[in-house]
């Protein structure tokens, strides 16, 4: 067990865990904007989410890794960002499986993903949950709502095509900036409607 003290000055920091569900995009590029903006992040990734990592992406799980500040083993549930005490700006989970939005909803914490999750509302920090799925169940909309009635933000990756995106990337841009935006990490070149 370690204990440490941090600096009244301390860096924006986020959590981001990457689960087994399709658009690790997303999670990819969280971590490339946060670093852009100074952010400080700590990783987790399901082995399901390396699994996806492995079939979308032409990373290796270290290429992954080092995309991140600091990087954690899903099963290391006595991880700093484990403990409440351990101060962050919140949490992103992109992309977030069904899976893994029952746990949350349910504080199912069986791994370090969920357990950071947890600790992420019982400490009235912001999450945000980039679903994916589609169609949804009844039971996917119920776990929907018992996450967002803990008070995690449900965000499914919708593309914001008044925008007119040119490529997937510029999608996927928009929306790990407004996944960044809702933790108040705000990026500037982000574009944005002005009616």
């Amino acid at each position: 067990m370690t204990f440490g003290r941090e600096s009244a000055a301390s860096p924006k920091r986020l959590v981001v865990g990457i689960s087994g569900a399709t658009g690790i995009a997303y999670g990819i590029r969280v971590l490339e904007l946060a670093r852009k903006l100074g952010v400080e992040t700590h990783l987790v990734v399901t082995p399901a989410g390396q699994r996806t990592r492995a079939h979308e992406t032409g990373l290796s799980a270290r290429d992954l890794a080092a995309l991140a500040d600091v990087t954690y083993r899903p099963a290391d549930i006595g991880a700093a960002i484990a403990s409440g005490s351990f101060r962050t700006d919140g949490m992103i989970v992109a992309p977030c499986s069904i899976r893994t939005l029952s746990a949350v909803a349910t504080c199912g914490n069986d791994n370090l993903l969920t357990r950071a999750a947890d600790v992420t509302l019982k400490e009235r920090r912001r999450l945000v949950l980039l679903v994916r799925e589609t169609p949804l169940t009844l039971g996917h909309l119920r776990a929907m709502t018992a996450a967002t009635e803990s008070g995690a933000i449900v965000m499914p990756p919708v593309p914001a095509f008044y925008l007119r995106p040119g490529s997937v990337a510029e999608i996927v841009d928009h929306t790990a900036g407004r996944a960044l935006d809702l933790l108040g990490i705000e990026h500037p070149d982000l574009p944005r409607w002005t009616g």
